[in-house]
């Protein structure tokens, strides 16, 4: 398999990103960071009556007649709506819808980049799940597919499951399966890298929020026996009294060897920690895994421990950042598993497709799989078609298509 140009930094680039300026990045976003372009011309009297008054009348009433004829005369068949309430932004919490829309821009400005796919920022000034869920009913003759970015738990889960049920189209929140999808990607590239089965893992996941528990829904999913969940008040445990509905189905699920206790607990002896949560985690309790363990760090933009640090001890290190080595990145999942469903003309995203999405993101790089690179790099332009292809066909194999 080739190298893809540009798909790795160099380390001079690496270093460059720590040069950035205050200045650079502000003038990066002066004045947004998306613009709409025309796809019919508008040069001539005739272009004007072509693609407005009076030509545009004929198709609004071919529209009327056929609604189905939208998808071929409108952009919505192809239309991703970024879809945010500011609640749970990167690592900054609860900053707003207005201060959230950078972030929302930059992801629609990732899916015209690696799928191809126009797409809107929809910023909403309302924590009300009933209020966000209602907005995306009547707006859905808009769009084609939802990405729900940035709510935090545990309204995402309800939203997501409430937008999914009343919507006939591609719905994901890519904090969740995103955060997922590439996750296990990288493990099974870890695991193979180390020539280990990952259903014989033992894994810790810290966090029980949005991306914990989508990342331990899709380990236990992809056959990985035995996971451990930490919250902030430690193991999640089925003795718990503490519970809400999501971790306490969690505990129902999880802990196999029925754990209690701490953090401490739950890492001596263990063989990955995948960290999910804002918090930190001492250089002892990384000592205390087992031999070769794999540790991902990743939480923006600090990590749960300097990678350095946890490579004294552990045989393969990730976080969630550009300037380390494995970057565990959703841009590696999310423009071509909508790409793949809207290919497909997939009513919703399934299990099935997150998994086949894992498996194609890994393949890019199975004979390429080394200590530092247990997945592509975020920039490798195989990626999306390759996670497209496998999402497409896989839709169509489970009858969603």
């Amino acid at each position: 398999m080739t190298d893809a140009p540009n798909a790795t930094a160099s380390k001079d680039e690496v270093d460059d990103l720590s040069a950035i300026t205050h200045e650079e990045i502000f003038a990066g976003h002066l004045g947004g960071k998306l613009s709409v372009e025309l796809s019919s011309p508008l040069a001539t009297q005739r272009d004007l009556s072509i693609a407005y008054t009076p030509g545009v009348a004929q198709v609004s009433r071919a529209i009327a007649e056929d609604e189905t004829l939208a998808k071929r005369y409108t952009w919505t068949d192809r239309l991703v709506v970024v879809v945010s309430d500011g609640s749970a932004v990167l690592g900054l919490g609860d900053i707003g819808p207005r201060a959230s829309l950078p972030v929302m821009e930059g992801k629609s400005a990732l899916f015209k980049k690696f799928a191809g796919l126009d797409s809107i920022p929809i910023v909403l000034d309302t924590k009300d799940v009933d209020e966000i869920v209602e907005t995306l009913i009547r707006l859905r003759p808009s769009f084609g597919a939802v990405n729900l970015e940035d709510i935090s738990a545990p309204r995402c889960f309800e939203i997501e499951k409430r937008v999914v049920e009343a919507l006939d189209c591609p719905v994901m929140h890519d904090d969740q399966h995103g955060t997922a999808i590439v996750v296990l990607a990288a493990l099974n590239g870890a695991a193979a890298v180390q020539g280990r089965a990952t259903s014989g893992l033992k894994v810790v996941v810290s966090g029980a929020g949005a991306a914990g528990v989508a990342c331990t829904n899709i380990l236990l999913a992809a056959g990985v026996a035995d996971v451990t969940v930490l919250d902030s008040k430690g193991i999640v445990s089925r003795d718990r009294g503490d519970l809400n509905a999501v971790k306490a189905d969690l505990a129902q699920r999880t802990n196999p060897r029925g754990l209690t206790g701490s953090a401490a607990d739950a890492l001596a002896g263990a063989d990955v920690f995948l960290g999910l949560s804002a918090g930190t985690i001492g250089e002892e309790l990384i000592a205390s895994m087992a031999p070769e363990s794999i540790v991902f760090a990743m939480s923006n933009p600090d990590p749960e421990i300097h990678p350095d640090v946890a490579r004294k001890y552990a045989g393969i290190v990730a976080t969630g950042r550009s300037d380390f080595p494995n970057q565990i990145n959703n841009v590696l999942a999310f423009p071509g598993v909508f790409k793949g469903a809207l290919d497909a003309g997939a009513r919703r995203i399934t299990e099935g497709m997150k998994l086949a999405a894992a498996n194609a993101i890994l393949g890019v790089v199975a004979d390429e799989l080394a200590v530092d690179k247990i997945v592509p790099s975020p920039l490798d332009p195989r990626v999306a078609p390759a996670v497209a292809d496998a999402v497409a066909a896989a839709a169509r194999a489970e009858g969603v298509a």
